[in-house]
């Protein structure tokens, strides 16, 4: 009997995936506060990249100069980075390091344009006010309020190799 994985087209081994699975396991608080913080350290990179090219066109010379549209630029391009890498495979970098994916409710998979724009825009005001955390401790998935609203879900997801052999 062979304990050989199956392989896909490119002769490369498939990857279990749990957010598939009956019943995908839940990350716990601890796990989701850790990729809260790295997100914001990987995301300084972002900002800073995003705020020289905005100084760099409107030709800023403090950061007080055009505040409001700073602002709106900044909601903007971390927009673009949360949705895209939530809609292409349901996870930022910060995720794919500690194992957390965000798939639409309904279907296991990662959730389409409106289901991850919505929980971008609902995670400032939830997230940034510990609504969101505290409402974790209450549901009963221990979801987030702003997934909740927004029809997805956090699950653990370890993609394995198995061996070949």
């Amino acid at each position: 009997m062979s304990n050989a994985a199956p392989v896909n087209e490119s002769g490369q081994p498939e990857l279990q995936d749990s957010a598939n699975s009956e019943s995908p396991a839940i990350p716990s608080r601890m796990r989701r506060m850790a990729c809260f913080i790295y997100e914001g350290i990987l995301l300084f990179g972002v900002v800073f990249i995003a705020g020289y090219l905005f100084d760099t066109m409107t030709q800023s010379r403090h950061a007080l100069m055009h505040r409001e549209a700073r602002q709106a630029w900044l909601f903007i391009v971390l927009g673009l980075y949360f949705i895209w890498f939530w809609t292409h495979g349901g996870q930022t970098l910060a995720q794919k390091t500690w194992h957390i994916r965000v798939v639409d409710r309904s279907t296991g998979l990662p959730p389409g344009l409106l289901r991850a724009s919505l929980r971008y825009v609902l995670c400032w005001p939830l997230a940034l006010s510990g609504l969101g955390l505290v409402w974790s401790w209450f549901d009963r998935d221990r979801q987030f309020l702003q997934d909740r609203i927004a029809g997805t879900r956090l699950v653990a997801h370890v993609a394995t190799h198995r061996s070949l052999v």
